[in-house]
């Protein structure tokens, strides 16, 4: 059965966590905002998914960082300080009694806000910005980080930044979950994407690396959101001395690699063992498996 980097096991204590919409904790299930949001009409907004690591939140500044400069990007006032932003973060974890918990993941969602009616333009907008934060005990299976998962490279590629930016992380993802519509139909777990060039891009839910040869390569980074954990790996590959390249590699270098994974916020580092029918390892190989404890080693520091 296909999974992805996202699967996790449920856990019944979702049922009853607190919701955090604009500074109040809500049941989950009372939780809603208007049918007029920007985000629920037109995906007007930016969002980070974050992970809770011995009692803080991982790489918060760079998440934050992110979150900020696309919102400016698009010239939506979030409203709140940096500050404040982290404090209904600490409310939102204490408000559960999350502090001291492993396994949990929560999603912090900014839209444009309320518009006077179904119109794109932001000079209909009514009220401040949305602001979500869902916070959930959601790990990922110990299979996936072990065993794997499988690619399948797709039509749908990555657009040129003058059509939409994927520097942004914003709530429009037709681009990426038609990817994935078209990758889990071809029995994988998630989709391979091309940049406008025919180059590896990235995934459709997280990044791309291959090994070859002693090398960790990923993409330019030209068409793909500027990932934390892909930076991450980047940033350990170096301090251990691990050749790390970001440069434009094509399919052919991908199928003669030894080894390949992707990275996220959600799962960290995790092996894909077969891309388009190719069988690269069983399960992780060496490159990963090191890569896993460096990341981990790296994010016990970051929340130390």
């Amino acid at each position: 059965m296909a999974k992805g980097t996202h699967d996790y096991a449920a856990d019944p204590r979702n049922d009853v966590v607190l919701i955090n919409v604009n500074g109040d904790l809500v049941p989950r299930a009372q939780a809603s905002v208007s049918v007029f949001d920007s985000g629920f009409m037109l995906g007007d907004g930016v969002w980070e998914g974050l992970r809770l690591h011995r009692g803080k939140v991982a790489f918060l500044d760079a998440h934050l960082d992110r979150l900020y400069e696309g919102a400016k990007a698009i010239a939506m006032d979030i409203g709140l300080t940096r500050e404040q932003l982290t404090a209904r973060l600490d409310d939102t974890i204490d408000g559960n009694s999350m502090r001291d918990e492993t396994g949990v993941h929560m999603r912090l969602m900014v839209t444009r806000g309320i518009r006077s009616t179904p119109y794109q333009d932001p000079r209909v907008v009514i009220s401040d910005a949305t602001i979500v934060i869902i916070p959930e005990y959601k790990a990922p299976l110990p299979s996936t980080i072990e065993t794997g998962i499988r690619l399948f490279t797709v039509h749908v590629r990555r657009g040129d930044p003058a059509v939409q930016d994927q520097k942004l992380n914003s709530h429009s993802k037709l681009n990426c979950i038609t990817a994935c519509i078209q990758a889990t139909q071809a029995g994988a777990d998630e989709a391979l994407m091309l940049d406008p060039h025919g180059f590896v891009a990235t995934c459709n839910s997280t990044h791309f690396f291959i090994v070859r040869k002693g090398e960790v390569w990923t993409s330019s980074g030209d068409y793909c959101l500027g990932g934390i954990t892909r930076s991450s790996v980047i940033k350990v590959c170096k301090e251990a001395g691990i050749p790390v390249f970001e440069k434009n590699f094509s399919l052919t270098d991908v199928y003669g690699a030894d080894e390949a994974f992707v990275t996220g916020t959600f799962a960290g580092v995790v092996p894909v063992t077969n891309i388009d029918g190719r069988d690269l390892t069983e399960g992780r190989g060496p490159m990963v498996a090191r890569l896993q404890g460096l990341y981990r080693d790296l994010m016990d520091r970051n929340c130390a």
